[in-house]
């Protein structure tokens, strides 16, 4: 069981270097908040696996609750800032 939840979480690994990819190089700046939100909902999925591994559940569900809640209060401040600036559908100025 151990092997399964290794190979999910390197998987989930693999797949956040797309995420990653859209953070850095989007050609917006909602693709790339789109970017940080999915890096970040994918943590809260390792971090229940970490729990797995580690046969602590209950402590990495708080941990994860926690980082899904600040996550998502970041995304939304932070559109929240670009939208704002009327500069949340616009290009990039580091391209």
């Amino acid at each position: 069981m151990i092997t399964f939840f290794l190979s999910i979480a390197l998987g989930i690994l693999f797949l956040m270097l797309f995420s990653l990819y859209r953070a850095l190089f989007g050609p917006t700046i909602l693709d790339r908040l789109i970017g940080v939100n999915a890096i970040g909902s994918k943590t809260v999925v390792l971090l229940l696996l970490i729990g797995f591994l580690y046969e602590r559940v209950d402590m990495f569900v708080d941990i994860a609750l926690a980082y899904a809640f600040l996550n998502f209060v970041a995304v939304l401040a932070a559109s929240r800032y670009f939208h704002k600036r009327k500069g949340l559908y616009e290009e990039s100025f580091m391209d």
